[in-house]
């Protein structure tokens, strides 16, 4: 039976088997690969993600109660601290309370997290850093 690898000049094949071998790549496969305990605190964190989405989007007191906790974080710690790097004409509207939140995948690393959208720019969304979406997900979490 032949292979896609059978149709590949020898030095190609060569130079992919080698880098398959590489000591980089073997770590970083190693890396994908979840252990049971690993993937029930992802199905953990992604079932509370889901469940305060759907609190977001049916429950205005919800809505309204991360919204202020948001603000008050930004006036306290500053934009920064809750959204890292932001455009200085986006940082007028977060300051002045000018946002949606929303539950969506983040760009690079496709995991779920909490984003702001500015008000007037539907397609842009800018995630919280790491930390404060997961500790606005465990304060959610906490109140059930």
């Amino acid at each position: 039976m032949s292979t896609w690898l059978d149709q590949l000049p020898s030095n190609e094949r060569a130079r992919i088997r080698a880098r398959l071998r590489s000591p980089e790549a073997y770590e970083k496969l190693r890396e994908k690969v979840k252990g049971p305990e690993d993937m029930e605190q992802e199905m953990e964190k992604n079932e509370a993600l889901a469940e305060l989405s759907f609190a977001l989007e049916t429950e205005p007191v919800v809505k309204d109660a991360l919204k202020t906790q948001i603000e008050k974080d930004i006036a306290e710690q500053g934009v920064e601290a809750v959204f890292g790097e932001v455009s200085p004409d986006r940082i007028y509207l977060l300051e002045q309370g000018k946002f949606e939140i929303d539950v969506d995948a983040s760009a690079d690393s496709a995991q779920e997290q909490l984003v702001v959208i500015p008000e007037g720019t539907v397609n842009e969304k800018i995630p919280l850093t790491q930390n404060m979406s997961e500790k606005y997900v465990r304060q959610f979490v906490s109140e059930d």
